[in-house]
């Protein structure tokens, strides 16, 4: 039986399991998403607060067992819970749901952990959300094997040209822009910032959220995700 302990840690989702437990989806720094059982933390006699167990609150769990669920042995709270309402919260939501539908379980991705908590903390921080979300989706499409061709012409190896515009083919990467049969046209230079990671021109940043989706919706086999939906309604309602 392995046993863990003291591993930071965030909680993705919970949901009720039977009469007095959880089923948690938890991002660790050193195992990845972990499925664990929580058993009794809604019973008031539990060592555990329940509300100790909520998204974007720092903690530090242990845990044993092997396979998809293992047994929660002990929290421990690893500072204050991550200030987020509004668009950001709803954005940070969105993180939650991005892991746990597109990570695998127990595969260690320590580098995707620290890009989810300095994403989290550039929202908490009134960063705009646009660039902080489009930064998050690439690093976790390159941290499980899906990186993005985004600085040469998938076609013939060319250097991007800021100025000229590509289609982005989602198989292959960018191509030189012909026609709108091509797909997604994109800017060089909203592809070159993205690589760079160096915030884009604001009128770029719509072409990339859809690019983003394409490549995301693709992983999920054209399935979508239920915060876009509630970000959509957040951009409608402010014009």
């Amino acid at each position: 039986m392995n046993r863990v302990e003291a591993q930071p840690a965030f909680v993705l989702h919970a949901r009720a399991w039977r009469e007095t437990s959880l089923l948690l989806d938890v991002l660790c720094r050193d195992h990845g998403r972990v499925g664990l059982v929580a058993r009794g933390v809604r019973s008031a006699r539990s060592r555990t607060p329940r509300p100790l167990l909520q998204p974007f609150a720092p903690l530090q769990l242990g845990w044993s067992g092997r396979g998809e669920l293992a047994t929660l042995n002990s929290a421990e709270a690893a500072g204050a819970a991550l200030p987020l309402s509004g668009e950001a919260l709803l954005c940070a939501l969105y993180l939650n749901e991005l892991v746990v539908r597109l990570v695998p379980r127990n595969d260690p991705h320590p580098q995707l952990f620290a890009a989810y908590l300095e994403a989290l903390a550039r929202l908490s921080q009134g960063h705009p959300p646009a660039w902080t979300l489009r930064r998050f989706e690439r690093d976790l499409l390159g941290h499980i094997g899906y990186g993005l061709l985004l600085d040469a012409q998938a076609d013939t190896g060319e250097p991007l040209d800021a100025a000229a515009e590509y289609a982005y083919l989602l198989d292959q990467g960018p191509v030189c822009w012909r026609s709108a049969s091509d797909g997604l046209k994109l800017r060089g230079s909203a592809l070159l910032a993205l690589a760079r990671d160096e915030e884009p021109d604001s009128a770029d940043l719509p072409g990339l959220r859809r690019l983003l989706r394409a490549l995301i919706a693709q992983r999920l086999d054209g399935d979508t995700l239920n915060a876009w939906t509630l970000l959509g309604s957040v951009r409608a309602s402010n014009g």
